[in-house]
């Protein structure tokens, strides 16, 4: 029989580091049910029969946030064996009221006391006996990060989840024998309360959630209610005992419990936790720089710069160069054109698998060690705990254009992938805010983006080392100016979200940690390539290479104007005429760039190599300007490229993340109105910048101009227009639309 043993805790409090440490690679990842919450599961490492489920991080299980749900009903549904409840020692008053809601619940607790490396190197000293006996539960000393008490905490989660599936204790039996620390968890009206609740829905709980549904009919949860089903006469009765309660206290009984809970926790703290009194940490230290409101966001900045400019511009360049020319190229497409010829294959199947197959994916998947230079610093970044600085940085700067600090995470997620960093905003409590910060979140660049900035960069602009950095400066002021346009419309209309979030103190990354980032994007890049950009480049392949001739037989196109590809992207090149790109291929490449960004590459890179199969991959040589004439020469100059670059960097995402937007929004309406905001933003910025650059290059005032200047006003208007009027919106309304 297999036993499932749970893994909760607060967001970085180390509990991936945890999870990855007790399953090693026997993970998988998939959703919860009905739900598009990351669901992790793992084997527990010498215990095979032991399923470890990593739950998402929350503070609470209060049902404010999409994850709280998803961890709530998990627990209260599916009843693990047993629960290890991750607990951050440098920050344990916090994090244990967590705890206390876990254990409420009435699944056995084990407790991972985390970071005591830190705690001792503090000179802090935490009685885990004492703390154990008070909370009731198993307490263990570990460090996730350096793999310390790993095998300790394995065993006693087994025992107990063990000894939870011979024997069923009630949360009433285990909360009563564990010791008081001087009055009993809550206070005497509160706990007498609680026991007339728990016995006035005896007969509609059993005897382990008893407890748990108690405090929730007391705290007046609308989705406990809901589970319990009370008939009107009990609901009334309890609501009898809970008014009463309130008045004898004078406060709201959701207040009397949260206040109290942290009063108990307080009191465990004071009794198990001796605090050494320092000057300042490591981490403060480092907080005084890189938190301060002057030097903050200029070291974010330049941390960036030189993360991107060695991904990207320098040491990206030479990996990607190497692999484009010798592995790619020398190395499969010429030796297999080589092989085919030499087998007597036709010429149209040579020509599909060189240049349609090898040299569209080819062309992609050649930037891949470039994206891998760019995911091991930003796993470095984030394992290190300076990326949660960022989120608290850039709070101050979101709140000034109506966005929450919370917005910014799944913006800085998204600069990795669209489709977690869409799902990444389901922890913003207001509904509006949610799906503004849903809408923004693919303006910044991605990493299936960033073959296409290097492309167009060496291709017209020299391999201009500016040209990466601005394209994140325009993701970045797009999602500013759509904020502030937004926040002055009804339906986005109040004050942003409270941001909270724990800074944990800086510590080194571990391999395994930075090894698992990379593989897993890495992985998600390769998967789409063996799949998405492979049916795109065969599809671009054939309506390029068959036509009509001049008597309208079908068959091999002499030359790309009389393919099929030709007239479909006549059809509606036009559209992008006003934006300097009015050619068929660079209209073909946008509309194709829907399935994958990266088939933008793709694209150009097999209709410019139409007969040579070295072509495909000169492409992405972002170094020798001759070798990407071809490409150049679609464009009329580096503005009309620049304007191209623009609209395929904000318009609509790839299907996937417009998948995921589908799947956020729960609502057809507003997935189309997000879509549609982003291709017509995308297109307004992308004409400005190609109808301003031509006028003050000289080209004169022209009617492209007019429409740029009326576009722009008109953008001024709702940007600084007042606000209107709105109501505030409840969270529990939020949280659950």
């Amino acid at each position: 029989m297999e036993i499932t043993i749970a893994l909760a805790g607060n967001p970085n409090s180390g509990k991936t580091t945890l999870f990855n440490a007790l399953t090693g690679s026997s993970q998988r990842v998939g959703n919860w049910p009905g739900v598009t919450v990351d669901k992790k599961v793992g084997k527990l490492k010498k215990y095979k029969d032991v399923a470890v489920i990593d739950l998402p991080g929350v503070y609470s299980l209060s049902p404010y946030t999409l994850e709280e749900v998803v961890s709530r009903d998990f627990l209260i549904n599916e009843k693990p064996d047993a629960v290890i409840n991750l607990v951050d020692g440098t920050n344990i008053e916090r994090n244990l009221f967590l705890t206390t809601q876990l254990l409420d619940v009435g699944i056995p607790v084990v407790v991972a006391l985390n970071m005591m490396d830190a705690v001792k190197k503090a000179g802090d000293r935490i009685d885990t006996e004492k703390l154990s006996g008070l909370l009731g539960c198993p307490v263990a000393e570990i460090s996730a990060l350096r793999g310390d008490g790993l095998s300790d905490l394995a065993r006693i989660a087994v025992e107990t989840a063990q000894a939870q599936s011979k024997t069923t204790k009630s949360a009433e039996a285990s909360l009563a024998a564990a010791p008081a620390v001087s009055g009993g968890r809550f206070s005497e009206p509160t706990e007498t309360a609680l026991r007339a609740l728990a016995e006035l829905i005896r007969a509609y709980t059993s005897p382990e959630t008893r407890r748990w549904y108690a405090i929730k009919l007391f705290e007046r949860d609308e989705k406990a209610l809901a589970l319990l089903g009370l008939p009107a006469t009990v609901a009334a009765e309890a609501e009898g005992l809970i008014a009463l309660c309130e008045e004898t206290l004078d406060d709201s009984s959701e207040s009397i419990i949260t206040g109290e809970a942290y009063v108990y926790v307080s009191r465990i703290t004071d009794a198990c936790v001796e605090k050494v009194q320092v000057e300042m940490s490591a981490s403060d230290k480092i907080d005084a720089i890189v938190t301060n409101r002057w030097l903050g966001i200029p070291v974010f900045v330049a941390a960036m710069f030189v993360v991107y400019f060695v991904s990207v511009t320098t040491v990206g360049t030479f990996v990607t160069d190497f692999t484009n020319d010798m592995v790619i190229g020398g190395g499969i497409q010429a030796p297999l054109a080589e092989f085919l010829l030499s087998v007597g294959t036709a010429e149209w199947l040579t020509g599909l698998v060189v240049d349609g197959i090898v040299g569209g994916v080819g062309a992609v998947v050649g930037f891949l060690p470039q994206l891998l230079i760019l995911f091991f610093f930003l796993a470095i970044l984030e394992d290190c705990g300076y990326m949660a600085r960022v989120a608290f940085l850039m709070d101050r700067v979101f709140r000034k254009f109506g966005l929450s600090g919370k917005s910014f995470i799944p913006l800085l997620i998204g600069t990795g992938c669209g489709v977690p960093g869409i799902m990444a905003a389901r922890t913003i409590e207001q509904r509006r805010d949610r799906r503004m910060t849903i809408i923004t979140t693919t303006f910044m660049p991605c990493g299936a983006k960033l073959p296409m900035i290097a492309l167009i960069a060496g291709a017209l602009l020299q391999n201009a080392w500016w040209v990466a950095p601005s394209a994140y400066f325009l993701g970045f002021a797009s999602v500013v100016v759509t904020g502030v346009m937004l926040k002055k419309t009804k339906p986005f209309a109040g004050d942003p979200a409270p941001f909270v979030m724990e800074l944990p103190p800086y510590h080194f990354p571990t391999a395994s940690n930075i090894g698992h980032s990379m593989l897993e994007r890495a992985s998600a890049f390769a998967k789409k390539a063996a799949t998405v950009y492979t049916l795109a480049s065969i599809l671009v392949w054939f309506a390029s290479s068959f036509g009509f001739d001049g008597d309208g037989a079908f068959g091999m196109a002499q030359d790309l104007n009389s393919s099929v590809l030709y007239y479909i992207g006549n059809s509606f090149a036009w559209i992008f005429s006003p934006l300097g790109f009015g050619d068929w291929q660079p209209a073909v490449a946008s509309v194709m760039g829907l399935a994958a960004k990266e088939d933008v590459v793709a694209v150009f890179g097999i209709l410019t190599s139409i007969g040579d199969a070295d072509a495909a991959f000169s492409l992405a040589e972002t170094a020798d300007m001759a070798a990407l004439a071809p490409v150049a020469a679609l464009f009329s100059g580096p503005l009309a490229a620049y304007a191209f670059l623009a609209f395929n960097l904000l318009c609509a995402p790839c299907f996937a993340a417009m998948n995921t937007i589908r799947q956020e929004m729960r609502n057809p309406r507003w997935t189309l109105a997000a879509i549609g905001y982003e291709c017509g933003f995308a297109y307004v910025v992308a004409l400005l910048i190609y109808q301003f650059g031509c006028f003050f290059g000289g080209r004169g005032f022209t009617a492209g101009t007019a429409a740029a200047c009326v576009l722009l006003a008109a953008l001024l208007f709702l940007m600084f227009r007042p606000a209107p009027k709105y109501k505030k919106e409840h969270p529990h309304a939020a949280s659950h639309s």
